[in-house]
Parts: structure tokens; C-alpha cells; sequence
């Protein structure tokens, strides 16, 4: 029997976050807001996630904030 299964972490882009100042390049830009978690799927279908957490990222050097 041949099984398909797949595991890591996925992210997901939720829209345009807060403009704000980023404590790493000191630069004020509209931040992104995402969805991180892990996930497990078989045969490519998505059976289960966990530690679900969301977060805003700079737009200019990456640097990742908890909302």
C-alpha cells in the first residue's frame, strides 16, 4: 500500500495590516497581516492543523510582530 502524507508549516495571507513603525529598520510602512500553522495531510488533503498563530510582518525587512 502506497501512502501519500505530508507535514510543515504553511502560511496564509490574511490582507493589509496596521501602518506602523518597525523597531528593526525604524522605517513606517503598511505591515501584512498572516496566519501560521502546522499541518499534516494525506493524499493532499489537509487532515489536521495546530498552533495556529497570527502576526503582522514588515513590508520592508520581514521583521514579524504578534498582533
Amino acid at each position: 500500500m502506497l501512502l501519500f502524507f505530508s507535514f510543515g508549516k504553511k502560511q496564509k495571507y490574511l490582507g493589509p495590516g496596521e501602518t506602523r513603525t518597525c523597531p528593526n529598520c525604524n522605517n513606517t510602512t503598511q505591515w501584512t497581516r498572516m496566519r501560521e500553522f502546522n499541518q499534516l495531510s494525506v493524499f493532499f488533503i489537509p487532515v489536521a492543523r495546530w498552533k495556529r498563530r497570527q502576526f503582522e510582518v514588515c513590508g520592508i525587512c520581514g521583521t514579524a510582530a504578534a498582533v
